[in-house]
């Protein structure tokens, strides 16, 4: 056996491994971490429930509470996702667990985007959060402030809009 044809066998031997991983996580059924969740469709290795939303996702979310109800569980990729359909159920989850969807998931790129997750946009909810949070409204977002800051935003916007037009007349 070649040393090419030993490669592409060992290559084919990994991804089968990795694949038959992906579908004994996919169809054992095991609890994880003892968490109960609501009723969901089954998902794919690696993909989870993704390839089920399709081109129009509220329609397919919609289709989908039809038949599981309107508290579901999903796997978006490697993620477990709880959509919530109805009106009076998002009420009642965001008003009983509000806290808990009151921070953004840390991810690689918000850290560095927001100076270790320090910023508002990507901020742990705690005193820091809300003391940001208060500087930039009363300093930054009052009435006052943006009525001072309308002469620079038309300027920026008449710029904004020739530079469109000038790329525009260059490419015809």
């Amino acid at each position: 056996m070649s040393l090419y044809n030993l490669a592409i066998f060992l290559l084919f031997l990994v991804t089968l491994l990795w694949f038959i991983h992906g579908l004994i996580l996919t169809l054992l059924p095991f609890k994880s971490n003892g968490r109960k969740l609501p009723p969901g469709p089954r998902g794919l290795p690696f993909i989870g429930s993704l390839y089920l939303l399709g081109k129009l996702p509220h329609r397919s979310l919609n289709d989908l509470a039809k038949k599981y109800g309107p508290i579901m569980s999903m796997k978006l990729g490697n993620v477990t996702t709880i959509v919530v359909s109805s009106p009076e159920f998002a009420e009642k989850v965001l008003k009983t667990h509000d806290l808990v969807f009151a921070s953004r998931p840390h991810t690689e790129a918000s850290k560095y985007l927001s100076y270790e997750h320090k910023a508002l946009a990507f901020g742990q909810y705690g005193p820091h959060w809300r003391n940001v949070r208060k500087l930039c409204t009363l300093e930054l977002f009052s009435a006052k402030k943006i009525d001072s800051l309308s002469k620079m935003r038309r300027e920026d916007v008449v710029l904004m809009v020739n530079t469109i037009k000038e790329a525009a007349m260059a490419r015809q």
